[in-house]
Formats: C-alpha cells, structure tokens, sequence
C-alpha cells in the first residue's frame, strides 16, 4: 500500500520546510484543523534525532500558537497516532465547547450538531505559523 503521506495529493498547504510540512484539514465541522506532517516515512516520534524531534515539536507547538491567535478556541487537541497511516504527523485541532462532538474527540461519538466557527484564511493562519515559529525558535 502507498502511503498516503509520503505522496500527498491536492494538499491545502500552510508552510513547509524541508523536513515538514503543515496543511490545513477540510473538515466541515472544524474549520481549525491543521496536520504536521514529517517528510520522510518514520513512523514514531523516537525515529528521530533528537534535533529533528525538537524541530518538529516547535513546528506542532507553532501551529497550536497561530490556531489559539487566530481562533481563540476553548482547547486544542493535540495528537500522533499513526495507526491506520503508519506516517509521522500530528494533528492540531481547534476546539470549542459547542462543537459537534465536544469534551469528546473528533473521531467520537457526536454530542450535538455542532455549532460553525470562522475559518482564517490560509495567508493568515501561514503568517502566524511563520511567526510563532520564529518566536519559538529565537536564541
């Protein structure tokens, strides 16, 4: 099987650098959901050095910083499970108490019809991953 990952397809594509990259998610129920995704096919955080763990580390940290500027959300989720797409990447999840499957995960059971939350657009939400990545990463 190919890895879904490795050869993206019709990615909404936020930032990039040569080790990862950020898209935003098209979910309909959550406008705030973006996935950071490591270029090479590993599958586990401890496949790395410890550079490159940290490197993606700021970029998840980066893109939880720009979605909580942007968005003001009640909570974000952050997870790595990799186990249908056995690929490194996390995703980032704005949350909202009225959303439709909230304290539960996005992948639970529905707790209601969930109300919309404004989107920022990708120029905005790739400025400000930009930005808290350089804050993060400054001296």
């Amino acid at each position: 099987m190919e890895c879904p990952l490795c050869k993206p397809d019709a990615e909404a594509l936020l930032w990039h650098d040569g080790s990862c990259r950020v898209i935003r998610v098209p979910d309909p129920d959550y406008a705030g959901y973006c996935r950071v995704i490591w270029r090479e096919h590993v599958a586990e955080m401890s496949d790395l050095p410890a550079a490159a763990q940290r490197h993606l580390l700021h970029v998840v940290l980066a893109t939880e910083t720009a979605l909580r500027q942007l968005m003001q959300p009640d909570k974000i989720n952050l997870a790595s499970f990799g186990n249908v797409v056995p690929h490194l990447h996390w995703h980032v999840i704005a949350r909202f108490r009225d959303d439709r499957h909230f304290p539960q995960p996005v992948w639970g059971t529905p707790q209601r019809t969930g109300a919309a939350h404004g989107s920022p657009s990708d120029a905005a939400l790739a400025a400000a991953i930009g930005a808290a990545l350089t804050e993060l990463t400054a001296g």
